[in-house]
């Protein structure tokens, strides 16, 4: 696996005399005393191996709550144009370090396995910690090698021009006696990300058949979609970006036969986008025109029409020391009749608010006036049950809300898998 980092990639392991070669009770008493003025570390990470992290980097004391950390080591990530992961490091610091804050950056390509990504995470986890650890006492147990040299580096030549491509399938089957289902998938997509333009255009199609007997009698349900975007962005300026997209889609759930809409669309982000893994404010802009056709006759008496109309969407994303916060806001309508809209909001909350309380907040909502594709007359109860036809509906919502406190020993560096599951 290669490991992206933007200077010389080194290894940081303890030597070999930090193992326990010494006297059993000797031994223990010197490494609890060196262990005790190693740095305090909070990971702020809900999706890392954790266990492993504590496993590989031994020469800091993690912490559970971020106010017993000197430093705060704050992951956050955002897809690459390979279709990758970049995760973004921010170490944060207080009390003895304080105004040592630093920020380290490591990207896992797409064919990257779980082991190799927690792997090249954990060795740029130690760069980050080592210059604190090189404050403290611990640092006479640390030792730096350097892994390989530099003509072994690979060129960065790129034969694809940053192309990326996917192709995938799926089958699903299930079935007893008088019933029967399966379901087929397909996908592709096509993606192209440079620091000036996003070029992304992605297939996807899908078909079920639900079989059931009874009384000699079978029915077949058949269940089928086809959807199809492109995107095509120019980066203007650290805050703007212009672009435009197409989509075509069928749906027999929806009594689509054929869709399409072209849009083009303008963006403003707050913050510079070399941000935009710890805070983006963007404001998105879309005109655009929708070409609808029918399978069936529609409420409003229509088997395919055409109508232009407008989008404006507003996106809040926080990634701090405090905790996170996503909040959207999107409205839409047709020009031809303005009754035909829709309201959406989204809103992601997690904060820390006291030490080792955390308060948990997710909810959407949506209004919604714009469901010109209903079928006309009244659907058949079959057609309820197994939500074979979209039903009409003046909105949506979820909501979920939520505490946690942990008390007790601030220390969480120990590791014991036994019994895991149970």
């Amino acid at each position: 696996m290669q490991h992206r980092l933007p200077f010389f990639l080194i290894l940081l392991i303890f030597t070999p005399h930090a193992s326990y070669s010494m006297d059993s009770t000797q031994a223990s008493s010197a490494e609890d005393t060196l262990m005790d003025s190693a740095p305090k570390v909070f990971i702020d990470c809900n999706y890392c191996d954790m266990d492993y992290i504590r496993t590989e980097v031994t020469f800091v004391n993690y912490v559970r709550d971020r106010k017993d950390a000197q430093v705060h080591v704050l992951i956050t990530t955002q897809s690459t144009g390979a279709r990758g992961t970049e995760y973004t490091l921010l170490f944060s610091c207080q009390g003895e370090f304080e105004g040592t804050d630093n920020e380290l950056k490591y990207v896992s390509g797409n064919t990257d396995t779980s082991d190799e990504i927690r792997e090249g995470l954990v060795d740029t986890l130690k760069i980050g910690l080592v210059p604190y650890a090189g404050k403290t006492p611990i640092a006479e147990r640390i030792s730096i090698s350097y892994r390989g040299n530099v003509e072994d580096q690979p060129s960065t030549s790129d034969k694809w021009d940053y192309w990326v491509f996917s192709v995938g399938g799926r089958g699903y089957f299930n079935g007893e006696k008088r019933s029967s289902y399966y379901s087929l998938s397909a996908n592709f997509s096509a993606n192209r990300v440079t620091p000036e333009s996003k070029f992304r255009v992605s297939y996807s199609g899908s078909r079920s058949v639900d079989s059931y007997t009874y009384a000699d009698v079978t029915r077949d349900i058949v269940s089928k979609s086809h959807n199809f975007n492109l995107l095509a962005v120019k980066s203007i300026s650290t805050h703007w970006s212009i672009g435009a997209g197409l989509s075509a889609n069928s749906s027999t759930y929806s009594n689509i036969s054929f869709a399409v809409k072209p849009a083009p669309a303008v963006e403003y982000n707050f913050f510079p986008y070399s941000e935009s893994t710890r805070k983006q404010l963007r404001f998105l802009w879309k005109p655009g025109f929708s070409s609808y056709h029918y399978r069936e006759e529609t409420i409003y008496d229509k088997t395919s029409e055409n109508l232009w109309g407008e989008s404006f969407t507003i996106t809040l994303e926080l990634k701090q020391k405090w905790g996170t916060v996503t909040n959207a806001f999107e409205a839409s309508h047709y020009f031809s009749d303005f009754s035909k809209n829709r309201l959406y909001i989204y809103g992601d909350l997690s904060i820390r608010l006291l030490k080792g309380l955390s308060f948990t907040t997710y909810g959407r909502y949506s209004r919604i006036r714009d469901q010109l594709s209903l079928v006309k007359g009244n659907l058949t109860l079959e057609d309820v049950l197994l939500q074979r036809k979209q039903l009409e509906t003046g909105y949506s919502y979820y909501f979920s809300i939520g505490f946690s406190y942990t008390f007790g020993s601030i220390y969480s560096h120990v590791v014991n898998p036994r019994f895991d599951g149970y």
